[in-house]
């Protein structure tokens, strides 16, 4: 591996500058003692390197250091002796000799995979024996990221076994055979993933046995490796010693010979070819490998993605979902379909909204499909959010945590208490990051995290203080902030400001966010009462004592029974430097904003407000105190998504059997959810704009039509606004005086009610006037 002497040195997928290199050594300098495990993690945490699952890439990392060393850029610390449990691991076996058996395959049936777990289980020291004893490579050490299996037969017992791990960095005969670029396969190269040892025991004869394994360990490789690592892997490549073996097995698995090695090994930096020549077998595991292999999104020096060209007439379904990567065309388009019958039936079961028997099954076969994750099918709309950022100057990320009640289906597998009592409520919990506007506008999600409670934890709350924030729920926030930084990198000129309620007042959060001097913003609500460093007291006492700043006045929502009302806060804020928790003294102190605001005059029976803000943007004079409160009263409008996918999209009334599938329709129903809501905001905020900017032209002149009871439909089209009160009329709202502007509520009911007008008119149109019909026009929502 060699590297350039440039102001950017690429390792390992991953960039390095002079200033990034300075400050590793600058590490390593002061702190001597520290090890090449905590550095590579401190290195990770500091360029966020992780792999899709959000883990740190440690070994990578570990790799890409010592190849810095060896160009002379940085010098690492002495490596220490490892005394744990992997020094004993690969010691010669103990067991006795086998008992030989031979027969034909049935009379081994049923043969069963075991997934090796952690290194200390009883299937990981069976297999490292196993292997040790029988396969001329060992047991190990496996390279990068790996899965073993266990062979298992109900009559004999192990049979063999196999593994699978990062493939090979570069490799003639495999890149000619995809036919990819250098980038592409920077890119695309964790999709493929190398067979490093596969082993039937000698002792165990059984004709067709080998390929039978094979073909089992093939269906399911795909879905496992994903579940451990969020890659979809496309292609398996494996290696035969030619003076071993002839590989009749991989052959009868329908497995291709691409070609042959070169005789160099992974450390043969010096070409001395000193290793046998091998055979190359490679395993396409989804029809379009070598297509998906070659894609490669284009960068900029900056190492930003570029947006990939959609076409100019895409519908909103299309933008939304039309760049899923599920490794299949059938199933993108399937996707964009049911996004496409979600929508226009928002409210509607999936058999009344895919509204026939064979699109129906369709829907349930794709939410049971192992390549239909909830993340895979996201993926294009946080790319679509992202766009729709970078226009901005400043984005609120709000994240916010919502529970999804399925009580009513008690039969639906794999869901949690979400309740207080164990033995009520069941469902799972989903906590999303939601990027809106300064002025309310929802842009998208980017980022949802979804799981189900262990039941065999619930009612353990007091144990939480003596547990790090990795094993508990509260990483959420921290996973979430993480998001919004990915999004800041890619939107270098637009300030991301992220925001959360009292259950994100978190000491790591903070000391998360003030780490990256250039990721995004931090405002939360406190909710504890902090001590101050240097003995100044406690947060509220001291922010209380300033001076008071300004009155301003927000309009308070309605909620519940509580009407909504105006309130006006005294405004005061102060610079605070806050201790760390008693229970946390290693963490350090922090320097934050805080921004105080209590209200004056409030009416009987009313809970005044009283919000303490800590933030990690400048709060220097009123206007900016004011600017973070009304930022934070943008927090309610994920609220009204929630009402709106709960109640909208009836989210919580799917019958799917597991909560796999109920992820996969959530992916989609989200979506819809925030087109309603995104509808909603654009009405009010730019009235005056054409309705084609959200509109199909079928659609407004559809409605147009049914309002106006005209049959020829202007050839200007309407204002946004009115567009937006018509759908709202078919969905019950009157527009009397006191009515106020239509809501989510009457939107999704409307939009319902405008996919049948819109068949019926095209229909119509074509048949009688064709005239009226013009091309489509694009949909995307800006």
């Amino acid at each position: 591996m060699r590297f350039c002497r440039l102001p950017e040195v690429r390792v390992c997928g991953q960039e390095f500058s002079k200033e990034t290199i300075g400050r590793i050594q600058s590490t390593i300098d002061s702190e001597p003692e520290l090890s090449r495990s905590g550095l590579s993690r401190r290195v990770c945490e500091l360029l966020d390197w992780r792999t899709p699952k959000g883990k740190l890439k440690q070994m990578s990392c570990r790799v890409a250091l010592l190849g810095l060393e060896r160009e002379g850029e940085i010098k690492l610390p002495a490596a220490k002796e490892f005394a744990g449990r992997n020094k004993r691991r690969y010691e010669a076996p103990t067991r006795g000799p086998e008992k030989p058996w031979s027969g034909k395959l049935e009379k081994l049936q049923p043969i069963e995979l075991i997934q090796v777990g952690s290194a200390d289980s009883r299937a990981s020291r069976e297999w490292n024996e196993m292997m040790s004893r029988h396969h001329y490579l060992g047991a190990g050490p496996l390279c990068g990221a790996q899965i073993r299996y266990l062979v298992y037969s109900a009559s004999y017992g192990y049979v063999g076994g196999l593994a699978f791990s990062s493939a090979a960095w570069r490799l003639e005969a495999r890149d000619n055979w995809i036919g990819w670029s250098d980038e592409a396969r920077q890119q695309n190269l964790s999709r493929v993933v190398s067979n490093s040892r596969f082993l039937i025991v000698p002792y165990v004869k059984a004709p067709h046995l080998a390929s039978h394994v094979l073909g089992m360990v093939l269906r399911r490789l795909r879905a496992d490796w994903m579940e451990r690592y969020g890659e979809d892997p496309v292609l398996v490549e494996t290696f035969i010693e030619k003076q071993r073996y002839r590989g009749t097995c991989y052959r009868a698995a329908n497995w291709i010979e691409a070609g042959e090695t070169k005789g160099r090994g992974r450390q043969d930096k010096d070409n001395q070819r000193a290793v046998a020549v091998k055979k190359m077998l490679l395993y396409a595991l989804d029809e379009d490998a070598r297509q998906l292999l070659c894609e490669a999104v284009a960068t900029v020096a900056t190492g930003i993605e570029e947006p990939r060209s959609k076409p100019a007439n895409a519908d909103w379904a299309e933008e939304e979902f039309g760049g899923a990567r599920l490794g299949d065309q059938r199933l993108n388009q399937r996707l964009v379909t049911i996004a496409r019958d979600f929508g226009a039936n928002p409210q509607a079961q999936i058999p009344g909204a895919c509204q026939s028997r064979a699109k129906t099954k369709a829907a349930y076969r794709f939410f049971e499909h192992p390549k239909t994750a909830m993340k895979l099918l996201l993926e294009p709309h946080y790319k679509s959010t992202i766009q729709r950022m970078s226009q901005e100057k400043v984005v609120l990320s709000v994240q916010d945590t919502t529970s999804l009640n399925y009580s009513a289906h008690p039969e639906t597998n794999g869901m949690g208490p979400i309740g207080s009592s164990k033995d009520r409520a069941v469902g799972l919990i989903m906590h999303d990051t939601m990027a809106l506007t300064v002025e309310g506008t929802p842009l998208g999600l980017i980022d949802v995290q979804c799981w189900a409670r262990d039941s065999g934890t619930f009612g353990k709350h007091h144990e939480r203080k003596q547990k790090p924030i990795e094993q508990k729920e509260s990483i959420k926030w921290l996973k979430s902030l993480e998001a919004a930084g990915d999004a800041q990198r890619q939107c270098p000129n637009t300030m991301i400001v992220s925001v959360g309620d009292r259950e994100a007042d978190i000491y790591e959060l903070f000391q998360l966010a003030l780490e990256n001097l250039t990721g995004p913003k931090l405002l939360v609500r406190a909710e504890q009462d902090r001590l101050l460093a240097d003995g100044q007291g406690h947060l509220w006492s001291a922010v209380r004592q300033q001076p008071l700043a300004g009155i301003h006045e927000i309009r308070v929502p309605r909620a519940h029974n509580r009407l909504a009302r105006d309130a006006r806060l005294e405004v005061r804020f102060a610079p605070v430097r806050l201790n760390p928790p008693q229970a946390k003294p290693h963490l350090k102190p922090l320097t934050l904003w805080a921004v105080l605001a209590e209200e004056m005059d409030v009416p009987q029976g009313i809970e005044a407000i009283c919000w303490m803000l800590l933030t990690t943007c400048t709060v220097s004079n009123c206007s900016q105190a004011i600017e973070k409160l009304t930022w934070y009263t943008r927090r309610w409008g994920i609220e009204i998504y929630h009402r709106t996918l709960k109640s909208g999209c009836k989210i919580e009334e799917r019958q799917l059997g597991s909560a796999c599938r109920i992820e996969a329709c959530l992916a989609i129903d989200m979506v819809v959810a925030w087109r309603v809501f995104h509808l909603v905001k654009l009405g009010r905020e730019t009235p005056n704009v054409p309705c084609t900017v959200f509109f199909e032209e079928a659609e407004w002149k559809a409605l147009y039509t049914h309002i106006k009871k005209e049959p020829v439909p202007p050839a200007d089209p309407p204002a946004l606004s009115e567009t937006v009160a018509w759908v709202a009329t078919l969905g019950g709202y009157l527009g009397r005086k006191g009515d106020g502007r239509p809501g989510t509520k009457s939107i999704w009911l409307g939009l319902q009610h405008l996919d049948d007008l819109k068949e019926m008119w095209q229909f119509m149109a074509m048949t009688y006037a064709p005239h009226l019909l013009s091309p489509p026009v694009s949909r995307v929502p800006t």
